[in-house]
């Protein structure tokens, strides 16, 4: 097992506070394999996250986005066997698998079909986040757009 330092990270930083504390609490755990799962770019700021949940209904499944964490629970209600199983390959017990979101990342729906389920999410940049071009002008300019707002005329 191996342990990553993210100090250095920490002094030449700002703002990724969240991302590496995320980090520093994940290079010591083992990752649960159940349920087997995709995540997939499906455009440039589209994203699925396809879950094998073979034995699940809709109703046994919960989708929650709550701030920058997707959580999704799976918990079948117990049923009564009709004869004797021999061997139990297909796993139905309860799961729950959480996924960090970047920011500006929102779910946008989701859908069960043949025993996958697909959650579709999409990074939805605000206006006042995107890149704008400034223009850039000269220096005497702004002083006399000043004095003109400035003036009692």
């Amino acid at each position: 097992m191996r342990h990553f330092d993210f100090s250095p990270l920490y002094r030449s930083t700002v703002g990724f506070d969240r991302l590496l504390s995320m980090l520093d609490s994940t290079s010591g755990q083992e990752t649960p394999s159940y349920p087997p799962y995709n995540i997939e770019r499906t455009g440039e700021n589209a994203y699925r996250i396809t879950m094998a949940v073979a034995g699940f209904g809709e109703g046994d499944l919960t989708i929650e986005a709550k701030e920058h964490t997707l959580t999704i629970k799976g918990e079948r209600a117990q049923e009564a066997e009709a004869g004797e199983v021999l061997y139990r390959g297909i796993a139905a017990r309860a799961f729950e698998r959480r996924f960090q979101l970047a920011d500006h990342v929102e779910v946008k729906g989701a859908s069960l079909e043949n025993g996958l389920l697909h959650i579709d999410l999409a990074r939805e940049i605000p206006e006042a986040m995107k890149p704008r071009k400034i223009e850039i002008g000269k220096a005497g300019q702004k002083q006399i757009e000043k004095q003109i707002e400035g003036s009692t005329h």
